[in-house]
């Protein structure tokens, strides 16, 4: 155990102490792991739109002051009571999701989507005794996701931490925890595209262009790139795709064009942006008969997606998917395993690096659209 187990580490984090307005470093108390909890030395963090997006809380519930982040990759302080499975020097990558190995999902061979340790936007407290491990002159700072990464040591559930192998490069693969993964498994392990096959993706920012690296691993010959923004399309060249629609030089409906361009829809399409009307059209390029697309974006609370049954009735398949299916503890380390292996290309998914002391450019990086992934070094 380090030196400092079991007593309060005093060190940085950016606090967003209210919607919108830049993060502030603060020296932070960060409390010792309580029963099913590790504390976490983070030496990397990647800024993803999720974190904008509850940053602006614009849709949600506000929850401030809190500490943001959960794509990061860091090493293992101390353990509290009951961890097993976990022991100080693991190097890891925390997840906004979890498994408990417990609940019915957990035991399902179809599901990720733990009982326990899903996804909870609202909740800024820890599971064990609803209490935040964060304070400032004994203020309560609260914790975003389960992971608030964008701190020198976080606190998180057991069950949310991924054990990976020590030689992967942490300042690469941290961006597993989240979009990579979620893009890359929506194609891989939701759509299953065969080799051969056309795809598209509609949405080409960091989850969109993971989706058709999927696509391109599983040997798709068209990956079909649709964006509304043109700029985008020279740099997607890199992860597969192979041409490009933009819904504004057209007419009529994208769905329409794309049906035309590929003989009657694409064999899998992926949607990555969370516009019901994107989805609409993600679903309708498919081929009847075959056509399987996959939901990845998160909409609107208010929208409702509207379709003719019929399109269902002509063998159409519509599936939604949540951190690409996989199951964090289970399934991460062997995706790391792929990138080790050269299987994968994390590389070109990372346009910026900043200190974490300029962790705002981060931010500006990415309201600006200039940005794929950023990495903030924490030392």
């Amino acid at each position: 155990m380090a030196a400092t187990a079991g007593q309060v580490i005093v060190c940085k984090a950016a606090v967003a102490w209210e919607a919108g307005k830049p993060l502030v470093l603060e020296d932070v108390e960060v409390a010792p792991p309580q029963k099913m909890e590790v504390r976490i030395k983070i030496l990397y963090t990647s800024l993803c739109h999720t974190d904008v997006y509850f940053w602006e809380a614009k849709g949600q519930n506000p929850v401030f002051p809190r500490i943001l982040g959960h794509e990061a990759g860091g090493i293992v302080e101390s353990v509290g009571e009951g961890v097993t499975d976990l022991a100080p020097g693991d190097h890891v990558l925390p997840v906004f999701t979890g498994e408990c190995k417990e609940c019915a999902h957990c035991k399902s061979e179809e599901s990720n989507m733990c009982d326990l340790l899903r996804i909870n936007t609202d909740r800024g407290v820890m599971l064990h005794d609803a209490k935040s491990r964060f304070s400032i002159s004994g203020k309560p700072i609260y914790h975003f996701l389960g992971t608030s990464t964008f701190s020198e040591y976080t606190v998180i559930h057991v069950g949310c931490v991924a054990k990976i192998n020590p030689l992967a490069p942490l300042d690469k693969v941290c961006i597993m925890s989240c979009g990579f993964c979620t893009g890359f498994g929506a194609t891989v392990n939701v759509a299953k595209p065969k080799r051969g096959s056309s795809v598209a993706i509609f949405g080409l920012g960091a989850v969109g262009l993971a989706a058709a690296e999927g696509a391109r691993v599983s040997g798709a010959s068209r990956i079909i790139g649709v964006d509304i923004n043109p700029s985008r399309f020279e740099q997607a060249k890199k992860f597969g795709v192979t041409e490009f629609v933009n819904p504004k030089d057209h007419k009529k409906p994208v769905q329409e064009v794309i049906a035309e361009i590929t003989n009657g829809g694409v064999d899998r399409s992926v949607e990555c942006t969370g516009n019901v009307d994107a989805m609409i059209s993600a679903f309708e390029c498919v081929h009847d008969g075959w056509g399987v697309a996959v939901l990845v974006g998160v909409p609107h609370k208010e929208a409702v997606f509207k379709t003719h049954p019929v399109n269902f009735l002509n063998e159409r398949t519509l599936k939604g998917t949540f951190f690409g299916n996989f199951k964090p503890l289970s399934d991460l380390p062997g995706v790391v395993e792929k990138y080790m292996n050269k299987e994968l290309e994390l590389e070109k998914f990372i346009t910026h690096e900043v200190p974490f002391s300029e962790i705002n450019k981060a931010f500006d990086y990415m309201l600006k659209g200039e940005s794929l992934r950023c990495i903030i070094r924490m030392e």
